[in-house]
């Protein structure tokens, strides 16, 4: 993604090589993403047709959560901003009466189209009809970054992620980026402790003037050459490990459902991502809560007969960030920066973030050290409030059966998340309440989560019940009425991708 975007960006002015080793695998279970990614593909000049169909991807249009609440129990987090009327999203109307027991179905046109397993597309390529509306009425929304999403994107994409990668180093060898598979032997710094080259197996001595860290959880660049301290956040986020499958599947006859779940478990969750020729699952768990064995019975369990034969990729995460992810000439990008655990599909927003801000930072010959602190805290903020949003999760979760989840509602707090939950129970987030930094989650996702969790004591405002409720009444209405008609005439999801295919 770095090589790519960096050709995309900068064109001739620059060399690009990537090394790569032959022997380390990626990880390569990041399937899931944001809505923004759409600026990635984008910038790189990509069309959904051009890469969608080599990377078995399909869409998301937000995550289902299951059992977080109560065994049975689900609702959507959608990308989908809420209405306002009379100066009031319909999250508040909605607690001042409380029409059905189903939020999101209320006030969300997603949870209809997710529910009946829909494309957000026609079959002639036009999105749905709300309130996003495409450039010119093509996938042209020309070369922007996640600082121009004024307008929320209904989708984000689930793909394989190796396939991505080598789609990708196809896209970038041929705009120039050298690509070279060997081994760093070791990393040599000159008399100011920067990174004067690399030594490699076969290739001898590789220099140049910046050095990008992609070398995952090991950090090999950023922690272990230069010493850069790693910040946990284990303390608030104890999931630290997963365990997961790639499960094959026909498309034609499985439910293509149009998001990414996350089913709630004794010590974590299990995410589900239908991709167009298998299905990617894995369970997210505590260490201190069950072992690798048990959660890999649990998965099996859950996926059924389908898991019987594939092998299990045992994961164990860094969950934290690097205390500066820019030191000297050296910039971590990805899991070397930091990863915040898949809740919430933020490992490739992550990856993007730090790319799009690496160019907008990017130094000349004098480095200048006012670039590198910018970043460095622009890059921290967007993880830190990442953080904060997942621990959200957890503490707000009505599920109190055990001890995992039990516990979940007593540990530490990150700095400044048990005053503002203090402030919510008077009135649901703003823009002005939630994390103040920049890190891709906005106010409808906090109501979203506050109201589908279960476990928070959340307030309408008092003045609606001074006010005439016959216009929100009219307008969660409309909407349910405008999801019904769209999900009946959408097509499905596998009939738009087949027809891609």
């Amino acid at each position: 993604m770095t090589a790519s975007y960096l050709r995309a960006a900068l064109g001739e002015s620059i060399n690009v090589t990537v090394i790569e080793s032959k022997r380390i695998k990626t990880i390569g279970v990041g399937e899931a993403t944001f809505s923004t990614v759409r600026h990635f593909f984008d910038y790189l000049g990509l069309s959904e047709n051009d890469w969608m169909p080599k990377c078995n991807a399909t869409y998301k249009l937000g995550i289902r959560f299951e059992n977080w609440r109560a065994k049975g129990h689900y609702f959507y987090h959608p990308f989908e901003r809420l209405r306002v009327v009379d100066g009031f999203p319909l999250t508040e109307w909605w607690l001042n009466k409380k029409p059905s027991d189903r939020f999101d179905q209320d006030v969300f046109l997603m949870s209809e189209i997710c529910d009946n397993m829909r494309s957000p597309r026609y079959l002639d390529g036009t999105l749905f009809e709300q309130d996003f509306v495409e450039r010119g009425g093509s996938l042209d929304l020309e070369r922007s970054t996640l600082a121009e999403q004024a307008t929320q994107f209904p989708y984000a994409y689930q793909f394989d992620a190796s396939l991505l990668a080598d789609f990708l180093t196809e896209y970038a060898t041929a705009r120039g980026a050298r690509h070279i598979e060997d081994d760093v032997v070791e990393v040599v710094r000159d008399e100011r402790g920067w990174i004067s080259h690399l030594k490699t197996r076969e290739h001898g001595e590789l220099a140049g003037d910046l050095f990008i860290d992609c070398t995952g959880f090991a950090g090999l660049l950023l922690n272990k050459t230069l010493g850069e301290p790693f910040v946990s956040y284990q303390n608030t986020l104890p999931n630290d490990s997963a365990v997961a499958l790639r499960v094959p599947h026909d498309a034609e006859h499985t439910r293509l459902r149009p998001c990414t779940t996350a089913t709630a478990q004794e010590a974590g969750w299990i995410w589900t991502i239908p991709l167009f020729e298998r299905i990617g699952t894995g369970y997210v768990y505590a260490s201190d809560y069950t072992t690798p064995e048990e959660a890999e019975r649990t998965l099996r369990a859950f996926v059924g007969p389908q898991a019987a034969d594939v092998e299990a990729n045992h994961i164990r995460m860094r969950i934290g960030r690097s205390r500066q992810s820019w030191v000297n000439n050296c910039v971590a990008i990805g899991l070397s920066s930091g990863f915040v655990e898949p809740l919430e599909s933020t490992g490739i927003f992550f990856i993007q973030q730090g790319i799009e801000e690496l160019v907008k930072h990017f130094p000349d010959a004098k480095w200048d050290p006012k670039l590198r602190d910018s970043y460095n805290r622009t890059v921290a903020n967007a993880m830190d409030g990442v953080r904060e949003f997942l621990v959200l999760h957890y503490r707000t979760a009505a599920r109190n059966d055990n001890a995992y989840w039990r516990d979940a509602k007593t540990r530490e707090l990150p700095d400044g998340l048990a005053a503002r939950l203090e402030a919510w129970q008077s009135k649901l987030p703003t823009e002005e309440t939630i994390f103040p930094h920049y890190h891709g989650f906005e106010p409808y996702s906090y109501h979203a989560m506050l109201l589908g969790l279960g476990g928070f004591e959340a307030k309408p405002a008092p003045v609606l019940a001074y006010m005439d409720d016959s216009r929100a009444a009219q307008e969660i209405q409309r909407l349910k009425d405008q999801a019904r008609d769209i999900a009946k005439r959408l097509p499905s999801q596998y009939e738009y991708l087949a027809q891609m295919h």
